[in-house]
C-alpha cells in the first residue's frame, strides 16, 4: 500500500482521502481549516453520497510537519494557493515520489512545477463530483464522473501509471492523457458554464440548466470558451461541446460549484482561473469573451465586500 499526502484537504480532497483510506493506504489529511482537522484526527473522516457511506481513520493536521517522505502527494489546494502548497510538500519528497497538483482552471500546474520539479509532476483534472463540507469531518458528494492524469514534462510513464493505479485501487476510474492542453481545457468548459452563473444566481447546476434565463448565460459562457479552444487549435473529442455539459451538468443537478460554495462562505472564489482565463486567452486570440467579462466583473464586484 502506499504513503500519500493530499494538501488541501478540504470537500474535494476528503472524498479522495476517505476512499484511499478505505482501500488500505497511509493517508496524511493536510487542510487550513483547523476545526476539520481536528475532527478527522478525532473521530475520523466521514464521506457519504455516490461512493456510500463510510467513516475512516487516517492522520490529519493543519501542516505537513512530521509527515516524512511519501510515495504520492497529491495538491488539492485552491489555485491561488498552490505556490504555498508546493513549498510546504518539499519535505515529502523523495527520489521517486510523484505530486499530482489539481486544481480549477489554467496556470496552476507551471507554478507548482517551479517549486517541485517539471520531471517528478503529474496535472490532473477532475469532475462531476459536486463535493461539499457538510461539517468538519464531514463531506458529501454527488458523483464521480472524471479523474484524468498527464505528466506535465518528463514524469515517466511508468511514474504516471504508478500514481494512478493508487487512485483505481481505491474505486476511480482514472483516464490518462498524452494532450494535457485537451484534457484542461474540456474540463475548464464544464468549469466556465456553470461556475460564475451559479455562484451569481444562487442555483445549483439543475436549477440553471433548466431556467432559461440562466441558461442564457451559461451557455454564452461555454459558447465563448468553445470559440477560444479552437482559435487556440485545442482539439476537443466531446462531440458537441453544449451537449457534453448539459449531459455532466445533468449527473449532479443538485451540485453546487465551489464559486457558490466560497461566495456563501464569503470566500474568495477561483473567477480568475476560471470564467476570468476565458477573456485573456481570447484577448490574445482576436476572439471577443462579452459574457465571460461580465461574469467575472459581477463576481468580482461581490467579492469586493468580503473580509480580506
Amino acid at each position: 500500500m502506499a504513503k500519500v499526502a493530499i494538501i488541501g484537504c478540504g470537500a474535494m480532497g476528503s472524498v479522495y482521502a476517505a476512499l484511499m483510506a478505505s482501500a488500505g493506504h497511509e493517508i496524511h489529511a493536510v487542510t487550513l481549516w483547523p476545526d476539520h482537522a481536528e475532527a478527522m484526527a478525532s473521530h475520523g473522516l466521514r464521506v457519504e453520497g455516490a461512493s456510500g457511506d463510510r467513516t475512516v481513520r487516517l492522520h490529519a493536521g493543519t501542516t505537513a510537519d512530521g509527515v516524512g517522505v511519501c510515495d504520492l502527494v497529491i495538491i488539492a489546494t485552491k489555485a491561488f494557493d498552490v505556490e504555498a502548497a508546493a513549498r510546504s510538500a518539499l519535505p515529502l519528497l523523495g527520489p521517486d515520489t510523484v505530486v499530482q497538483t489539481i486544481q480549477n482552471g489554467l496556470g496552476s500546474a507551471e507554478r507548482v512545477a517551479s517549486i517541485v520539479g517539471a520531471g517528478r509532476l503529474a496535472v490532473g483534472v477532475v469532475g462531476g463530483f459536486g463535493a461539499s463540507l457538510r461539517a468538519p469531518g464531514h463531506v458529501h458528494h454527488n458523483g464521480m464522473e472524471m479523474v484524468r492524469f498527464g505528466s506535465h514534462a518528463g514524469l515517466p510513464p511508468a511514474a504516471l501509471r504508478a500514481s494512478a493505479a493508487i487512485w483505481e485501487s481505491a474505486g476511480f476510474k482514472v483516464a490518462l492523457f498524452d494532450d494535457l492542453r485537451r484534457m484542461v481545457w474540456e474540463k475548464l468548459i464544464m468549469n466556465v458554464t456553470f461556475s460564475a452563473t451559479c455562484c451569481l444566481t444562487g442555483m445549483t447546476i439543475g436549477e440553471a440548466m433548466h431556467d432559461p434565463h440562466a441558461w442564457q448565460v451559461a451557455r454564452g459562457c461555454a459558447e465563448e470558451a468553445v470559440a477560444v479552444a479552437r482559435a487556440a487549435g485545442i482539439r476537443l473529442e466531446v462531440g458537441d461541446p453544449l451537449e457534453h455539459v448539459r449531459h455532466l451538468g445533468g449527473r449532479i443537478g443538485n451540485a453546487r460549484p465551489s464559486m457558490l460554495l466560497d461566495h456563501l462562505a464569503r470566500r474568495r472564489s477561483e473567477i480568475d482561473v476560471i470564467n476570468g482565463a476565458i477573456p485573456r486567452e481570447g484577448a490574445r486570440l482576436g476572439v471577443a469573451t462579452p459574457v465571460n467579462e461580465t461574469v467575472v466583473a459581477l463576481v468580482k464586484a461581490r467579492e469586493a465586500g468580503f473580509p480580506a
